[in-house]
């Protein structure tokens, strides 16, 4: 038994004596081995893909094909959307857009295609982009599906791990970016690129100012936007383009069951199965506002800021503010099946509006959390931390002072029903008066999906909603309802009041009659 095992291995090319190698020896060459094999299928990995995981130009894409599992058992799938009409390879792409739920096989894709592109074209400029740089480094670069597995270790020239620059051998450089950081990219030249997860970008600008103009060398510039849909605007305008330059492949989950544990397809699907967000995280598929929800997509767009980002911090440039805090909705565990630490940055402008400046959100310790809220409570110089009672009680205070003692904490406890709680502010977003500065998609959805009958609380949404309550019922109405008024000379609006005779923005005076007119 043991010699045939032997024998079977030998054909990878094992050393002699290697079933004498102590443990943790062998444990290391069994890791070198699996690292060849997976390097060697994305090498080969138009042989191995799905014909949905084929890029637009290739004649398969997009075929329905009956794929065998790993017990023998068949799985058949269905055909791409572009087939409905007859199918030709799509040869004037410029932007292949791959929506899919978890565990389709994205970033595989991703770091296949980028790197054959690399290779394909010597002396030529790519770029990965991601959500943050962590998310380019760990999952795009040094994942288990990432470019360093994609890229043999003889094609490899470079690798800064501290730039996020591959060099190949045959001259080509792939660049790692942050999508948090817009103007990182400008300036750059590039012949294409992957974007991984764009419905999770924070600022449209990294696509539209940054990365766009950046695609102006080589035969045809060519970008792979492979994300899990969510309805943010960007993603909302690239799927709804018709003149050709977008081709879209919808995936689903299931089709990659035969790549997938038992364990995690039953996990996911006990989670979101025949719900609203399961067709988004499972089915791939993007959707529209809730019928009875709170808020609406077209609010949210309507009154989005979308400011310069200063090219010394690379933070936007916001309007001037009265008061910053930063609102918790606690969760007492971090388990993968409990509830986010919903945490926000919100703030009342000097103009009366409402903004949201960050969302920290996630799944984590409370002690991090709470490390998480002072961190952001010194950076946006807020005037307070406040965190609901009925979830955490005097426990959350008693852990925020270990960390520090001296900032302002004020606990707020929930003696309304959510929806009585929620309403006033989706009010003030119905008005046109609150503001998201930038895009936070998790939380988008959570306010456009949730209705009043819904029994699951959302965190963000909860976090959302005590922040800019707390800036609300004790500021002055008569700033967040006076009368809007647009400045003839910078044509920036911003409320009337008595006491302010000139424009916020520009400092152009307001006609006294005007003013006294207005307000009466």
């Amino acid at each position: 038994m043991a010699t045939a095992a032997a024998a079977k291995l030998d054909q990878y090319g094992l050393p002699a004596g290697w079933e004498s190698w102590p443990v943790g020896k062998k444990k290391k060459l069994r890791r070198e081995l699996a690292a060849a094999r997976a390097r060697q299928r994305m090498r080969d990995w138009r042989k191995h893909a799905r014909y949905k995981q084929l890029p637009p130009d290739d004649p398969r894409h997009g075929f329905a094909q009956t794929i065998v599992g790993k017990n023998g058992e068949q799985f058949h799938m269905a055909a791409c959307q572009c087939h409905r009409d007859g199918f030709q390879p799509d040869l004037d792409w410029s932007t292949w857009l791959l929506m899919s739920g978890r565990g389709f096989g994205k970033t595989w894709v991703g770091a296949s295609w980028l790197s054959e592109q690399a290779l394909k074209y010597p002396n030529s400029a790519w770029c990965v982009i991601a959500p943050t740089f962590s998310d380019t480094r760990r999952v795009c670069i040094e994942g288990s599906s990432g470019l360093l597995r994609a890229i043999r270790k003889e094609e490899l020239s470079n690798y800064r791990r501290n730039d996020l620059e591959i060099e190949l051998v045959n001259g080509s450089v792939i660049y790692g970016f942050s999508a948090d950081r817009p103007d990182r990219v400008r300036g750059s030249n590039l012949w294409g690129g992957w974007a991984d997860e764009l419905a999770s970008w924070r600022y449209e600008a990294t696509w539209h100012e940054g990365l766009m103009p950046a695609l102006r060398i080589g035969e045809k510039p060519r970008m792979l936007v492979t994300t899990t849909p969510r309805g943010t605007p960007l993603l909302r305008e690239l799927a709804g383009r018709t003149d050709g330059s977008v081709h879209i492949t919808q995936g689903s989950t299931l089709e990659n069951q035969a790549n997938l544990s038992e364990v995690a397809l039953k996990e996911l699907y006990r989670r979101y199965g025949g719900t609203r967000i399961g067709r988004q995280e499972l089915e791939g598929e993007l959707i529209a506002d809730v019928e009875g929800a709170l808020w609406r997509r077209a609010w949210l767009d309507d009154q989005r800021l979308r400011p310069p980002i200063d090219i010394r911090t690379g933070k936007p440039v916001l309007p001037p503010l009265q008061r910053v805090v930063v609102a918790m909705d606690p969760s007492t565990t971090s388990k993968n099946s409990s509830a986010e630490f919903g945490i926000m940055v919100v703030a009342l402008g000097a103009d009366g509006q409402v903004y949201l400046l960050e969302d920290l959100s996630g799944r984590m310790t409370p002690g991090a959390a709470m490390r998480c809220a002072v961190k952001a409570y010194y950076e946006h110089e807020a005037d307070r931390i406040i965190g609901e009672a009925n979830n955490g009680g005097d426990f959350i205070e008693e852990l925020l002072r270990t960390i520090d003692e001296n900032v302002p904490y004020r606990t707020v406890t929930a003696s309304r029903g959510k929806a009585v709680r929620a309403e006033p502010i989706s009010a003030i977003y119905e008005q046109g008066r609150a503001h998201h500065v930038g895009t936070f998609p998790i939380l988008e959805d959570q306010l456009c999906s949730w209705t009043p009958l819904d029994r699951e609380s959302p965190d963000r949404l909860d976090a959302l909603v005590w922040g800019m309550t707390e800036l609300t019922q004790n500021a002055d109405w008569t700033q967040l309802y006076n009368p809007p008024y647009e400045c003839p000379r910078c044509n920036r609006g911003s409320l009337l009041m008595k006491d302010r005779p000139s424009c916020p923005h520009c400092r152009e005076p307001i006609d006294p009659a005007l003013l006294a007119a207005l307000l009466r």
